[in-house]
């Protein structure tokens, strides 16, 4: 349902997903002005082609990876990638490509680089497009990214769904280092012989060696929303993952559940929305965290405006503040969010303003001071599109995002964008 749709078919109307019940509400922005903001915004230059699409980016200790989709006159798709370090951008190269590809602006491939070098990359391989069931598939390389192994998958159940909105991470044990990797799994819309409503969409994970050596796979929470995006993050403490949860009378908050003890903990609400929806909104959270402070983005509705929020915990993910609102007008969501020096995180939303989509990105405080919005994208001929990815690469910010010639377009109409923010 989701595929290769456009950034408005998530629109400020609770019709355009469903019904939507929302019955109490983050509250409302602070009171206070917000302060400027003086971050300094460059294009950067990474090779990615005309009609590319699908943005993502990764952090690692020496810098980050940006990766993308693009996809040839004959169907085929390519996996591309370049790094951002303190020598600069590296040449975009190529992991994979295919005829046979799950392609979306939503469900996105990655690669991500872990502390010893190995370059870990995923993307999703059509099983039948007539129901949209496709699968996941993970490669690695241990000479930089000039030759793959052969792909492989984290699930092995062998049904006919979904298995996608992926979240690669490094797996933060120095005695067995490899990754991890979280995923949607609709496994249980095919086996569950019991359930009326035909099973529920479930989140997964697998842990790897470096090696590529599958160490474990396990649910992680069995009922969450069918199409919103995961997140990882990395505490002192161990990871953090943060998803959409989708309880029985359907509401659909979210969530985050931490790995503690050799596995992970029941889920916690970040803020109890209480976010009433029949269908999956397509707009999954964004986390990220320092030591143990853990800060998480994510959309919602109130009444019939959709707006962004952030919240702090103080404790790994084990509670959080009171939410903090991001947008200054309505928003569509596709939130980003990223820790700051000192505390703080930027955060990054697209909002709905002058009848155009606009990417902006402000500072928050965990005590709820926010800084002026700072204008990314959306103000020129472009209509941005997709879902905007930022992450922090020492005193700058990198984003990236898709804009294309007009609203919808798609294949050489729209191209990815990268540019960096330097930090004050």
């Amino acid at each position: 349902m989701f595929r290769l749709v456009a950034l408005f078919a998530v629109v400020l109307s609770a019709a355009a997903c469903g019904s939507s019940t929302p019955t109490s509400a983050p509250p409302a922005s602070p009171a206070a002005p917000p302060a400027p903001w003086a971050v300094t915004i460059a294009p950067a230059t990474v090779g990615a082609a005309a009609g590319s699409m699908a943005p993502q980016i990764t952090r690692h200790p020496g810098g980050l990876v940006v990766s993308w989709l693009e996809t040839g006159s004959t169907g085929t798709t390519t996996l591309r990638f370049a790094e951002r370090t303190a020598a600069g951008w590296s040449r975009a190269q190529t992991v994979a490509s295919g005829a046979d590809w799950f392609v979306s602006w939503a469900d996105v491939p990655s690669v991500s680089r872990l502390t010893d070098g190995t370059l870990v990359a995923q993307w999703l391989k059509n099983v039948d497009p007539s129901i949209e069931a496709y699968d996941m598939l993970l490669s690695t390389s241990h000479d930089n990214g000039r030759t793959w192994t052969t792909p492989f998958s984290p699930h092995h159940d062998k049904t006919r769904t979904e298995h996608g909105f992926a979240s690669l991470f490094a797996w933060p044990d120095a005695a067995q280092p490899g990754f991890g990797v979280m995923w949607l799994d609709g496994r249980d819309q095919e086996l569950n012989t019991k359930d009326p409503q035909g099973g529920a969409m479930a989140l997964y994970y697998a842990r790897y060696d470096r090696s590529g050596k599958q160490l474990a796979e396990a649910a992680v929470n069995d009922r969450v929303c069918e199409c919103c995006s995961t997140g990882v993050a990395l505490t002192s403490e161990g990871p953090v993952a943060a998803f959409r949860d989708r309880g029985a009378t359907e509401v659909r908050d979210i969530h985050v559940s931490r790995f503690t003890g050799g596995a992970w903990s029941a889920p916690v609400a970040v803020h109890a929305d209480n976010w009433t929806i029949d269908s999956c909104p397509v707009n999954g959270p964004a986390i990220a965290a320092e030591g143990t402070t853990v800060a998480v983005a994510w959309f919602t509705m109130k009444g019939e405006e959709g707006h962004a929020y952030a919240a702090f915990s103080r404790d790994a993910g084990r509670s959080f503040g009171e939410p903090i609102r991001l947008d200054d007008a309505t928003s569509v969501g596709h939130v980003g969010i990223e820790m700051l020096p000192g505390g703080a995180a930027a955060a990054s939303w697209v909002e709905f303003a002058g009848g155009r989509a606009h990417l902006r990105v402000r500072r928050v405080e965990p005590s709820g001071s926010r800084s002026s919005a700072v204008e990314i994208a959306g103000a020129g001929a472009g209509h941005v599109g997709g879902h905007p990815r930022i992450a922090r690469n020492g005193n700058e910010l990198v984003v990236a995002w898709t804009e294309s010639q007009s609203e919808g377009d798609e294949g050489p109409g729209q191209q990815i964008h990268v540019a960096t923010a330097t930090l004050p």
